[in-house]
């Protein structure tokens, strides 16, 4: 089971982020974990419209 909380900071982003205090590193964090799911979903589009073609031939 995923924990409540998610931790996507690399060495250098968590340094930079306790630095800045608690809110923005949170921001920072928010913003690393919708760059990271993007891709994914794009793909995940992709993949099912080709699925989805596939499957009406």
């Amino acid at each position: 089971m995923l924990p409540l909380i998610n931790q996507a900071q690399c060495s250098m982003c968590t340094k930079t982020a306790s630095q800045l205090g608690e809110k923005p590193a949170l921001g920072l964090n928010n913003g690393i974990i919708y760059l990271m799911l993007t891709p994914f979903l794009i793909m995940g589009v992709i993949a099912y419209r080709w699925w989805r073609a596939e499957k009406n031939k």
